[in-house]
């Protein structure tokens, strides 16, 4: 162990990069290259419409989504339709996020309620979400009922189907070693399974935000007057396509937001994983 740890102290030390860039932080350096991507499409596209090798007619050139996206906000409307889409979001998500993970709790501890509910949760998870939208309309009316359980449905089934796969998915043995230590029960699930189990979770959450976000525009379609999915159908009526890209952008960035945020509360459960990063930054 000595000679390992001097054959270490004397190994020659890393070359430092020679990048003026070099010495930024790593989360600025993720940020950057985050943002290299969209903005150079931004970039090419303005200069596309700008010598003439396109009209923008249709799809308009950053500074004219730019400008949609100062007079709505300007005028308060944005944050108004912000404000609703994220509420919907958020109730919806809480209520599908909560019955998936106690209906894949159930299918996945249980055999026989697997063997019962499984395949009928598979089924209507196929289900295009569109195709909620007459039945929900007939059930709950085209109000804020109808919408907050659209956006519920398509959260429930990625989180149910994270939670009982993963349940299923538990290696034997290390369900045998709690009970070698005489875990039974609740300590069992509490010692054993909700640790084993709280990655694919977590990745479930954030697949089930994910539709979520994409279920609001199916919802906010039903008779909605206020939301991002209104300023869509509001600019595909009057024609308007620098309206419904500036639409599709904030959907986009609240999109990413919200799922950073949700990435972030979830670290401190899945903080005691060693995981391997190829040529992390």
């Amino acid at each position: 162990m000595a000679s390992m740890l001097d054959t270490l102290a004397e190994a020659p030390p890393v070359k430092q990069s020679r990048f003026l860039f070099a010495t930024w932080p790593r989360q600025v350096w993720r940020l950057a290259l985050g943002f290299a991507l969209p903005v150079c499409g931004f970039v090419f596209w303005e200069a596309a419409v700008a010598s003439g090798l396109a009209t923008g007619r249709l799809v308009p050139p950053p500074t004219r989504i730019m400008a949609a996206l100062s007079q709505l906000s300007l005028s308060g409307e944005l944050w108004q339709h912000v404000v609703s889409t994220s509420l919907r979001v958020l109730v919806g998500f809480i209520a599908g996020a909560v019955a998936g993970a106690l209906a894949g709790s159930v299918t996945g501890f249980f055999r026989l309620a697997h063997a019962l509910v499984d395949p009928l949760l598979q089924a209507l998870r196929s289900i295009p979400s569109i195709a909620w939208v007459p039945l929900f309309i007939l059930w709950f009316g085209i109000f804020e009922t109808s919408k907050v359980a659209l956006i519920a449905t398509g959260v429930f089934f990625p989180v149910y189907l994270g939670v009982s796969t993963a349940l299923l998915s538990v290696d034997r043995k290390i369900v045998e070693v709690g009970r070698i230590f005489r875990l039974s029960g609740f300590d069992l699930v509490r010692r054993i399974l909700f640790p084993a189990v709280l990655p694919a979770f977590v990745v479930s959450l954030r697949a089930g935000l994910g539709l979520g976000w994409m279920f609001v525009v199916a919802a906010e379609f039903m008779g909605a007057s206020e939301g991002l999915g209104y300023l869509l159908v509001d600019g595909q009526q009057l024609g308007k396509p620098d309206q419904i890209l500036a639409a599709i952008i904030v959907f986009a960035v609240i999109g990413k937001l919200s799922d950073a945020l949700l990435v972030h509360l979830t670290a401190p459960l899945i903080a005691w994983q060693d995981t391997f990063r190829n040529g992390a930054l």
